[in-house]
């Protein structure tokens, strides 16, 4: 059996069945969806091409979710994501996101860390509140600290990225409002 620090490896046939080779059947989305939110990583591969479907996989989970009324993203977000693919601006979003959600999932963590010692602790069900928040954090967060539309993680920018855009003074000011609210909420905890 694979360490579960490892990605699960979900291979797809011709058929578009999902196979999972870990247990040796097959899956649905369903199936992978409810790997991630206990914490597992996937990692989806064409059998034939050896090509990499992960985001793409994931992307049609969430709109499953959208479209059966289970609204995480509000439409204005969506429409900004748009856009981005169609702009300039493209270069800033992934940088945007990612730092945005690792603050969202910092101030998380310090928000569950402090609840951890409260009485509310020792409410039942708590440990599956916190197991639920990390996965959805997890799910969330995954793939969006990588380099976009290339399929690869990378703690570095694209090239593009690093050169100053017609707004380089507008990301200024969004990092500026970042770290204002990050310390804001270090105070809160």
């Amino acid at each position: 059996m694979a360490a579960k620090n490892e990605p699960l490896l979900i291979k797809r046939y011709a058929s578009r069945r999902l196979y999972n080779t870990e247990s040796s059947d097959y899956v649905t989305l369903d199936d992978i969806a409810g790997f991630i939110r206990t914490g597992r990583d996937v990692k989806i591969v064409d059998l034939k091409s050896g090509d990499d479907l992960t985001r793409q996989y994931l992307l049609q989970i969430i709109a499953e979710h959208e479209s059966r009324g289970e609204s995480v993203l509000p439409v204005n977000l969506l429409t900004d994501l748009v856009r981005g693919y169609t702009s300039e601006a493209q270069s800033v979003v992934p940088q945007f996101l990612s730092m945005s959600f690792d603050m969202l999932r910092d101030g998380q963590s310090k928000v569950m860390e402090s609840l951890s010692t409260s009485p509310l602790s020792q409410m039942p069900g708590f440990e599956a509140m916190q197991a639920q928040q990390e996965a959805f954090l997890k799910a969330m967060t995954g793939g969006l600290s990588g380099a976009w539309g290339n399929g690869e993680a990378s703690d570095e920018p694209p090239e593009e990225a690093k050169k100053p855009a017609a707004g380089a003074d507008d990301l200024s000011d969004i990092k500026n409002q970042l770290a204002e609210l990050q310390a804001k909420l270090s105070k809160l905890t």
